[in-house]
């Protein structure tokens, strides 16, 4: 009994391998495609919030593919810095306009009336 028992564990097993495994000749599933960033960041436009929350990164066996990620934190870290050098210029546009813009208003032009002194 013992014999019998054993052997039959022995075939359940070897056919639940071989069904698992694939047994034959034919694949049973297909080799998977290497992933590939389908849809990078936009060129043609600034990124936005939007954008960088869509982008989905492939993954290799190891993590992510190292290429990839390059890219995409290169031209993210190339948007931020034209970003902060545009709100530089903007903020010190605003700052070397702003008293004179004031003075223009008030109907005071700057001028006192007084010839060199």
């Amino acid at each position: 009994m013992f014999w019998f028992l054993l052997i039959t564990m022995v075939v359940v097993v070897a056919a639940v391998t071989l069904a698992v495994v694939g047994g034959g000749d034919s694949e049973v599933l297909p080799d998977a495609a290497p992933e590939q960033l389908v849809d990078p960041l936009p060129e043609t436009r600034p990124v936005g919030q939007a954008d960088v929350e869509a982008l989905r990164l492939p993954v290799a066996v190891r993590g992510y593919r190292m290429a990839d990620v390059d890219d995409v934190l290169g031209r993210l870290g190339a948007e931020l810095a034209e970003r902060d050098a545009r709100i530089a210029e903007l903020e010190s546009a605003l700052a070397g306009a702003g008293p004179a813009d004031t003075a223009g208003r008030d109907g005071h032009d700057g001028y006192d009336g007084e010839a060199g002194a």
